[in-house]
């Protein structure tokens, strides 16, 4: 017969409880219970004198009792377009920073621009019990699908991309300012032939970028051309394949505002491969200012939109909600910034 033999750390398997915790150090079962949750009425050095036994006895926090004794699971919902992008992989890093320090944990869903499949994840949450959402919202969502969340008590922020019908807190960056930025920088170097690539009307935020660079041309005295606007591609093979139709086109444009940074390093490579070259022949900028941004060939010139501010207070103001008291309601708005780098020059001719 087998005999299977247990030594130290194998006592496990029964359950350690706080007062257990607290026996070993000689003190309160409720101070234990505290310094576990990093409560500041606990001192640091006791805290982590009190996890560091916890740890060291096994113990582990059971999240659901918690929630029993105070009506919070712990869990935030987070649901983006699609977090390959790395626009929302910043975002993200900031919210999960953030919660961090309230010990509270997420959980991620890309909608892909499915209402459907956003939906059954809101659904999934609140039968979970958990304690809010910050969302990218799907295009076409409906005002109910919040209500749904709210009316259950499970708070929504909204980041990147706003719902006029709602006037739920929404924190992104000034997308109007920050085309209009970009726009104003290829018009300073004497380009007055250019496209705009990228990017859809059926979101907010498309909707504003491309107000930004209507109003941009307009105040500088130079007619808008619908034939230059190339919507549609948001990634890099779309900036890439964007760039058979930008450099056929009959105004011979000199320069391309582009959706974001991946449209942009995707399109100057449609136009290296077409024999061209970006920042000398055609100027390009971008939107985002990701990281690959300033190590592209050329460096991309392009504007910071402050996803990481975005990020940190969205989760602040869904922490602060669920703690009592927060900011108004309605669209908060990060001030966007030019990064001027190799993918611009004066205007040259085609």
């Amino acid at each position: 017969m087998l005999r299977l033999r247990f030594t130290g750390r194998e006592r496990v398997a029964q359950k350690i409880k706080l007062s257990t915790i607290a026996e070993t150090l000689g003190i309160s079962t409720a101070t234990v219970s505290l310094a576990l949750r990093d409560s500041p009425l606990v001192a640091v050095n006791t805290r982590e004198k009190i996890k560091d036994q916890a740890r060291a006895l096994g113990y582990i926090y059971n999240r659901r009792a918690a929630s029993l004794r105070t009506s919070r699971s712990g869990i935030i919902g987070v649901v983006v377009h699609d977090i390959m992008n790395p626009f929302y992989g910043e975002i993200l890093k900031a919210i999960e920073s953030e919660l961090d320090r309230s010990r509270h944990t997420f959980i991620l869903s890309n909608h892909y621009d499915s209402v459907e499949k956003q939906r059954t994840f809101i659904e999934t949450l609140l039968q979970l019990g958990g304690d809010g959402v910050i969302m990218s919202p799907a295009i076409g969502t409906p005002p109910e699908d919040f209500e749904l969340a709210e009316e259950n008590g499970m708070p929504a922020i909204l980041v990147a991309r706003q719902i006029e019908a709602l006037d739920l807190p929404t924190y992104r960056g000034d997308d109007s300012y920050g085309i209009s930025l970009a726009t104003n920088h290829l018009i300073s170097l004497g380009h007055r032939s250019i496209a705009m690539i990228g990017g859809t009307d059926q979101t907010s935020t498309g909707r504003d970028r491309y107000q930004g660079y209507v109003n941009a041309l307009r105040k500088a005295g130079i007619e808008v051309d619908p034939n230059l606007r190339i919507p549609g591609a948001r990634s890099k093979q779309g900036g890439f394949e964007a760039a058979v139709h930008f450099l056929s086109l009959p105004q011979k444009p000199t320069a391309a505002v582009c959706w974001n940074d991946l449209v942009a390093i995707g399109l100057m490579n449609g136009i290296s491969r077409a024999g061209l070259v970006p920042g000398r022949d055609i100027s390009v900028t971008g939107y985002d200012d990701l990281e690959e941004a300033a190590i592209a060939t050329p460096a991309l010139t392009t504007v910071w939109n402050g996803q990481a501010e975005v990020g940190r207070l969205a989760a602040r103001a869904l922490l602060d909600r669920l703690a009592g008291s927060h900011e108004p309601d309605g669209i908060h708005l990060i001030k966007p910034e030019m990064r001027i780098r190799q993918s611009t020059a004066p205007y040259k001719a085609r």
